[in-house]
């Protein structure tokens, strides 16, 4: 995937993530990397689980980013206190 796919599928991932978890957005640049990182991290938990992680800019592969995203986004919000 070359990088603006990545930037896109992390967005809306980081968004979506974002609305899941607290309702409310965490500012566009924050969405963006924490949708990135959960969509690596979405990849690694689907592959441990036996399927596969993220396979191009398609429905599938906004699935595993968002589910990660919502893993990473609680996490930061752990190690925040938020």
């Amino acid at each position: 995937m070359s990088v603006i796919s990545w930037v896109i599928l992390g967005l809306i991932a980081g968004f979506v993530g974002s609305k899941i978890v607290n309702k409310r957005g965490e500012g566009f640049l924050l969405d963006i990397a924490l949708g990135v990182v959960g969509a690596i991290v979405g990849g690694i938990i689907f592959s441990f689980f036996g399927a596969s992680g993220i396979t191009g800019l398609n429905l599938y592969s906004m699935i595993v980013a968002i589910v990660g995203s919502v893993v990473v986004i609680y996490g930061y919000h752990m190690v925040a206190g938020r």
